[in-house]
């Protein structure tokens, strides 16, 4: 039996106080996602204003990191429209910092951190996260914007005593700060951060949440982020986008982590309750589980 939501659609972006001017960092008029065998999602509806830290939630397999691939123009909508920054998505956009949940670099590698963040600037050459540039800039040049790029970007992300030290010998929560600044040092005006947190525990989650949040107040970097606990975040969160059923319902936290809203999301009764530790519960939809987070 449907459960009739009692407050304005969910499927509406509503206008949050942190919301900002300008054009929206991402626009999604009526996306329709599929893929052969079956739709990821349809109708779906919502913005990203510039400067917003959003949390991308839902159970697995709704459609999280597909978002993410159309926004790096790997996958297109089989309807409606999208844009980043009032442009067709499209691969190797300068403009966006990635990281994947998956990385490329083996972490067994005795590569310095530092030679691997630099690795995603964009200098004169072709690689990873790199557009051409005038041969003008010069070898010179362009070693040392490389190197200040670096710098800044792991000192940004709390990391500036990690540069020379190998992947191998890192921490989970110390790969993560160095991935980030791989994805930083570009100077991106948005970041695509998949399931960052994933493998930490509750201490270097919130640490790491708490870097990031920094960096979309001091940089005003546009910062999406795909997670299943929404509790280490929802304290800097300006919006959640959650996806689930094939539907997408976006908002503040406060409006979209409800048994009403997401009893409309789901189609079943939900209930959103809090545990002894004030953090969110989910019980219902599609995880009988009734685990924390979402």
């Amino acid at each position: 039996m449907d459960v009739e939501v009692p407050h304005r659609p969910v499927y509406e972006t509503p206008v949050g106080p942190s919301d900002r001017s300008g054009a929206a960092a991402v626009s999604a008029k009526h996306v329709e996602v599929r893929y052969p065998t079956h739709i990821v999602w349809k109708d779906a509806t919502f913005d990203v204003q510039p400067g917003e830290f959003v949390a991308v939630i839902g159970p697995n397999g709704a459609g999280k990191t597909t978002l993410f691939r159309m926004l790096l123009g790997l996958h297109w909508p089989s309807s409606g429209a999208l844009s980043v920054f009032g442009e067709r998505p499209h691969r190797g956009n300068a403009r966006i910092g990635y990281v994947p949940q998956r990385h490329t670099i083996d972490q067994e590698t005795h590569i310095e951190c530092d030679k691997l963040v630099r690795l995603g600037y964009p200098g004169p050459r072709w690689g990873p996260g790199g557009r051409w540039r005038p041969r003008q800039w010069g070898p010179r040049f362009q070693l040392k914007a490389e190197r200040e790029a670096a710098a800044r970007a792991l000192a940004d992300v709390g990391a500036s005593e990690l540069g020379h030290r190998p992947l191998s010998g890192l921490s989970g929560g110390e790969l993560q700060r160095i991935f980030l600044a791989e994805a930083l040092v570009g100077d991106p005006e948005m970041l695509l951060l998949d399931e960052p947190l994933s493998n930490l525990d509750i201490r270097r989650s919130r640490e790491l949440v708490e870097t990031i949040h920094g960096l979309v107040l001091s940089r005003g970097v546009t910062t999406l982020l795909v997670a299943h606990d929404i509790n280490p975040l929802i304290k800097c969160l300006d919006k959640v986008i959650y996806i689930a059923n094939g539907r997408v319902a976006t908002g503040r936290p406060s409006e979209v982590l409800t048994t009403e809203t997401l009893s409309g999301l789901y189609g079943v009764r939900v209930e959103v309750l809090r545990d002894s530790r004030n953090n969110i519960v989910i019980v219902g939809g599609e995880d009988e589980r009734g685990e924390e987070g979402a």
